[in-house]
């Protein structure tokens, strides 16, 4: 299997959630099974089939979690020395040239990719447009509405 690529933050968001789950969520489903075997017949015992369910998704994402984070590449965005050319970690904030608009992105691993946060894929066509550029570059993007302009107003690097 290939290294996963992830920032030293978004490895420990996934580690953060992982013993979540292990501490957490995996003993009150367990609990939440047992009472509801104790109410007896279990073929038309929907809480015992809920709780059931979601073992299994809990599982899973343990399953997930640990074998992403077994095969983790964990990339320290201090200790790349980009300067102002856009590489994985880097914070960019974009600004469409026409109508004013900025957008902050972080570019990151699959994993801990999350459009409401701001942080999106490095396998994600915007982040491919972006990477290699550098500040006051004009970056054409091609979204599904169609090409997107932006220029490059900033990119920064954080310390994990």
């Amino acid at each position: 299997m290939k290294r996963i690529p992830l920032t030293a933050q978004g490895a420990a968001r996934l580690r953060a959630e992982l013993e979540n789950l292990k501490s957490v969520a995996r003993p009150r489903v367990i609990e939440a099974i047992a009472e509801a075997r104790a109410h007896g017949d279990l073929k038309e015992n929907a809480e015992y089939h809920a709780a059931r369910e979601q073992q299994g998704f809990i599982e899973g994402r343990i399953n997930e979690l640990e074998a992403a984070l077994s095969y983790a590449e964990v990339i320290d965005v201090a200790k790349l020395n980009a300067g102002s050319r856009i590489v994985f970690g880097a914070i960019v904030e974009l600004e469409d040239p026409h109508s004013g608009d900025a957008v902050t992105y972080q570019i990151v691993g699959d994993l801990e990719a999350d459009i409401k946060e701001g942080r999106i894929s490095v396998s994600s066509p915007v982040a491919r447009a972006l990477v290699g550029k550098h500040e006051g570059d004009l970056v054409e993007i091609q979204a599904p509405g169609g090409v997107r302009r932006y220029e490059v107003v900033s990119v920064r690097y954080e310390a994990d």
